[in-house]
């Protein structure tokens, strides 16, 4: 079940990179929890990333948010045969995350929230709907 997306762009200098978004979003970012990275919920469950690297030719990653990333890692190895991925975490990031490619090059990825009542909030939004 997908309940929730993230859309990373890069910007090869992030105090340029993060007024412009402010300017072209009208208002600060939401999520600030790192030097070099910005995070706005652009709708309910719906979130535009900015992190300051090499900007990338083509989409970013577009990340999906998923109930139990270990349980979807080993799935899409194991039915999609996508290569294996690491899941990564930081301390002050409330979620875990991982990057993959699909067979044309396409960088996708999935997340899942640290904090199951965070998750469960997350989840009843959905379902209200």
């Amino acid at each position: 079940m997908i309940y929730e997306m993230t859309f990373q762009v890069r910007v090869s200098n992030m105090v340029d990179g993060q007024k412009y978004y402010e300017t072209l979003l009208n208002r600060p970012p939401d999520f600030t929890p790192h030097d070099g990275f910005a995070e706005w919920e652009l709708l309910p469950n719906c979130w535009l990333q900015v992190a300051e690297g090499d900007p990338s030719i083509g989409n970013g990653p577009l990340r999906l948010g998923v109930v139990d990333l270990d349980a979807e890692r080993k799935r899409l190895i194991d039915v999609l045969h996508v290569e294996d991925f690491e899941i990564f975490e930081r301390v002050e990031v409330p979620v875990r995350w991982a990057t993959f490619s699909d067979p044309w090059g396409n960088s996708l990825g999935l997340f899942e929230y640290k904090d199951a009542e965070a998750m469960n909030e997350k989840l009843r939004q959905v379902v209200r709907r």
